[in-house]
């Protein structure tokens, strides 16, 4: 086994890197960095590493990393620390963790208040296997209690600048704390949820590094615009809302809780949509056979039907074709438009959270990439299917749910 003080030997094909002292480039890494073992003891620290915890590498090595940092009595930076490194070794996945207050005990016995981005890593063997986690950590302390602390010499006109500030600070952290037990219910659920994990963890990681960007600008730069900043900040909010709104109502979805099962008029239902939408500069087709009732909920049932032509809207470029129906005993509704489509190979990912094909994200940059999920979910939730049926030119999304019997 190479130890971190031997030099390496070639790696990549055409690569020579023997030259390279790699125990040097570790040392003077100016990001803390430490790597552990698959069981979280502490084999190497870099001086970042020591300088950031205020503990010598020689009472670091050979202890468990949550055990020589325990935390405070305010703080679950252990256990959330210990769930990563779980999902490194068990996945073989980076893990990157949002901003936490994980505080930390000197040497000389005081607990320190502090903040931190955490990265975790693997590095594999021959085998696959973890051999070492990486372990990385960001100090945002300075900046947190900055946010904190400051107070604004706000020019006339700007008065209550200061408190809204202090409200988008406070949804920062209230929106992590919410991602954060969005991720704890959805890694009990089977393997693919818990993929689905990494996937919202890097989506939402978007909006909160925007807002904590934003609020760094209008703490350093006194020439910028705080109404400019604060709209900025607020549109951060606004998404990183939806995107947590749209996971709890997964979540709930999938906890296969009691359901209304009221007597509910698909028909109806689309109807009422398409009046409120009136979608500009596009020709409507529309089919819809009275008396087609299905048992269920009716506000997750108009989400689903909101969901199905909210995404034709999207993509259709003069023409939309909705119709309801009965065909083999089952409620049908199809809604087509004349976009660019779906080809075979995406018709099932189009259902995977955050999945978005690039014309998605180029005519709704905003979108969350759940509308279509969430629908799957209401779908199978009332025992039908959903599914992206044959058509051309564009999409067909069909909806079949049973018929109300009695």
């Amino acid at each position: 086994m190479r130890t971190w003080g031997e030099t390496a030997s070639p790696v990549g094909k055409g690569v020579d890197v023997s030259g390279v002292d790699f125990a040097a480039v570790f040392e003077a890494m100016p990001i803390p960095t430490a790597v552990l073992s698959p069981g979280a003891e502490f084999l190497a620290v870099n001086r970042a590493y020591e300088a950031a915890s205020g503990w010598a590498r020689e009472q670091l090595i050979g202890e468990l990393i949550y055990e020589r940092f325990p935390g405070g009595a305010f703080d679950q930076g252990p256990a959330l620390l210990r769930a990563s490194l779980e999902r490194v070794v068990a996945d073989r996945r980076v893990d990157v963790m949002p901003l936490l207050r994980y505080d930390v005990e000197r040497p000389d016995g005081i607990v320190e208040e502090r903040y931190w981005s955490l990265m975790n890593a693997p590095v594999l063997d021959g085998t696959g296997a973890v051999r070492y986690v990486i372990h990385r950590g960001e100090e945002a302390t300075a900046f947190v209690q900055q946010v904190r602390g400051h107070r604004f010499d706000s020019p006339p006109g700007l008065y209550g600048l200061e408190a809204r500030m202090q409200v988008v600070e406070a949804d920062l952290f209230a929106r992590t704390v919410e991602l954060e037990e969005a991720n704890r219910r959805l890694r009990g659920l089977r393997e693919r949820e818990r993929r689905a994990v990494a996937d919202t963890s890097h989506d939402l990681r978007g909006p909160i590094t925007g807002l904590q960007t934003r609020l760094q600008v209008a703490l350093e730069d006194p020439m910028a615009d705080p109404q400019d900043i604060l709209r900025a900040a607020l549109e951060d909010a606004e998404h990183l809302g939806d995107i947590v709104a749209d996971l709890l109502e997964l979540a709930r979805l999938e906890s296969g809780g009691p359901a209304p099962v009221d007597p509910v008029d698909l028909a109806a239902l689309v109807e009422g949509d398409l009046a409120r939408r009136a979608p500009q500069g596009l020709k409507l087709a529309v089919t819809l056979e009275g008396g087609v009732t299905v048992a269920g909920s009716k506000v997750r049932l108009a989400r689903l039907v909101a969901n199905l032509l909210a995404n034709a809207e999207r993509h259709a470029v003069a023409r939309i074709e909705v119709s309801v129906g009965v065909e083999d005993g089952l409620a049908v509704l199809r809604v087509a438009d004349d976009g660019p489509g779906i080809p075979p190979e995406d018709r099932e990912a189009v259902f995977a959270r955050f999945f978005r094909r690039a014309d998605a994200r180029k005519a709704d940059p905003g979108g969350t990439g759940l509308g279509l999920p969430i629908s799957r979910e209401i779908a199978h939730a009332h025992g039908g299917s959903l599914v992206v049926a044959d058509g051309s030119p564009g999409a067909v999304l069909e909806l079949r749910l049973p018929l109300r019997t009695g």
